[in-house]
C-alpha cells in the first residue's frame, strides 16, 4: 500500500507587479509553476500567466525604438549623451494637472521617473530595465508617473507583459528635438531648496558628464570631447548590411573622413542600429565638423544608392571597419 504523502499548509501567496492577474488592481500571487494558476483559469501557473511573466522577463527587442520620432535620437539619448531632454508629445494629450512630460537621460538618484511639485513629469531613459523590451517598461513608468502624486518618484519595475510601448502612449507625428545640456541643473528648478541628497548627487553627474554637442545639419550625430581627442558618434537607419557596404565604398576611395587630422574608426550596434565613430583631433569642436558631415552625408547617400558588388578594395576595407572594435567611452 502506497505511503500517504504527509499534508502541508499551502503557503500564502505573495503578490508581484509581474503580468495582469485576476485581481482588482491588476496584480496576482505568485506560485510555484506546476500549481494552478491563481487567476482562475484551471491551467498551471507555467502555461499560464507564468508564461507571460516569462517571456516578459527574457525576450530581448532588439529595436525598442523603431516607430518612434526621432529613433536615432533615442538610441544616442539612452547610449551616448550624458545629459539632455525632449519634450514628449501623448496621443491623448496630457492629463489634467500635468502640464508637461520631458524626457531626460537621467534622473537624481537614478530615479526612473520624477513627479515634480507642479504636476509635470520627468522620465529617465538610462536606467536598467526590468524586461527585455526597454520601451514597455518605459511606457509603463511613464502611466504610473503621470498618476502619481505631485513631489514624488515613481519606482522601477516589470512591466505587465501585455501594457502598453511607447509606440503606444507617444504621438507619432510629435516632435523630437533634444536639448544637450552642459550639467543637469535641469534637475532642479529650485537649487536653493534642493535636498543634501538630490546636491550631492547632482555634484556627482556634473562631474562625470564628458562634454557633448548634438550636430544640426544631420540627424542624430553627436561631438564629444574627451582628455585625448574627440569624436563624432552617428546613429545611422540604414540598414546595417547596406550601411557598412556604403562605409566601405567610401573609406577605399579615401572619402570616409570628415576632414584633415579625422578618421573612421569602425561602428557599433545599439539597439537595432549602427553608429560610425570618427576620431578627431582634440581642437576640432562641433561646429567645426558641421561642413564637412552634411559633406559626408552627401556622400554616403550616392554610396547606399549602388548595389553594384564590392571590389577586393573595397571588400579589405569593409573588413577593417568591421574588426575594429569601438568602445563607447
Amino acid at each position: 500500500m502506497a505511503k500517504k504523502r504527509p499534508q502541508t499548509k499551502a503557503k500564502r501567496p505573495q503578490t508581484t507587479d509581474g503580468a495582469r492577474g485576476a485581481g482588482a488592481d491588476g496584480r496576482i500571487p505568485v506560485v510555484g509553476a506546476r500549481e494552478p494558476c491563481p487567476c482562475g483559469s484551471g491551467r498551471r501557473y507555467k502555461a499560464c500567466h507564468g508564461r507571460a511573466a516569462a517571456q516578459a522577463a527574457t525576450e530581448l527587442v532588439h529595436r525598442p525604438f523603431e516607430g518612434l520620432a526621432g529613433e536615432g535620437d533615442w538610441v544616442a539619448l539612452r547610449e551616448l549623451v550624458p545629459a539632455a531632454t525632449v519634450g514628449l508629445t501623448l496621443r491623448s494629450g496630457l492629463p489634467e494637472g500635468v502640464p508637461s512630460v520631458t524626457l531626460a537621460t537621467v534622473l537624481p538618484m537614478a530615479w526612473p521617473a520624477l513627479r515634480r511639485d507642479d504636476g509635470s513629469v520627468l522620465l529617465g531613459l538610462q536606467n536598467d530595465t526590468a524586461s527585455g523590451d526597454i520601451s514597455r517598461d518605459l511606457a509603463d513608468t511613464l502611466q504610473r508617473a503621470l498618476t502619481a502624486a505631485p513631489g514624488t518618484p515613481v519606482e522601477g519595475r516589470r512591466a505587465p507583459a501585455d501594457g502598453p510601448r511607447l509606440q503606444d502612449l507617444l504621438d507619432p507625428e510629435g516632435a523630437f528635438e533634444p536639448v544637450v545640456h552642459e550639467g543637469f541643473e535641469f534637475w532642479v528648478p529650485d537649487a536653493e531648496n534642493a535636498t543634501p541628497e538630490v546636491t550631492a548627487s547632482l555634484e556627482r553627474a556634473n562631474a562625470a558628464a564628458i562634454p557633448t554637442v548634438r550636430l544640426t545639419g544631420v540627424d542624430a550625430a553627436y561631438w564629444c570631447e574627451t582628455p585625448d581627442k574627440n569624436h563624432l558618434r552617428w546613429v545611422m537607419p540604414h540598414p546595417e548590411e547596406q550601411l557598412l557596404d556604403a562605409l566601405a565604398r567610401l573609406h577605399a576611395a579615401g572619402k570616409s573622413s570628415l576632414g584633415e587630422g579625422t578618421r573612421l574608426v569602425g561602428s557599433f550596434r545599439a539597439h537595432g542600429l549602427t553608429v560610425p565613430v570618427w576620431d578627431l583631433p582634440s581642437g576640432v569642436t562641433a561646429e567645426d565638423i558641421e561642413k564637412p558631415a552634411a559633406e559626408f552625408a552627401e556622400r554616403l547617400a550616392g554610396a547606399l544608392a549602388t548595389d553594384a558588388p564590392l571590389t577586393p578594395d573595397e571588400r579589405r576595407a569593409r573588413g577593417g571597419l568591421t574588426n575594429r572594435q569601438v568602445t563607447l567611452s
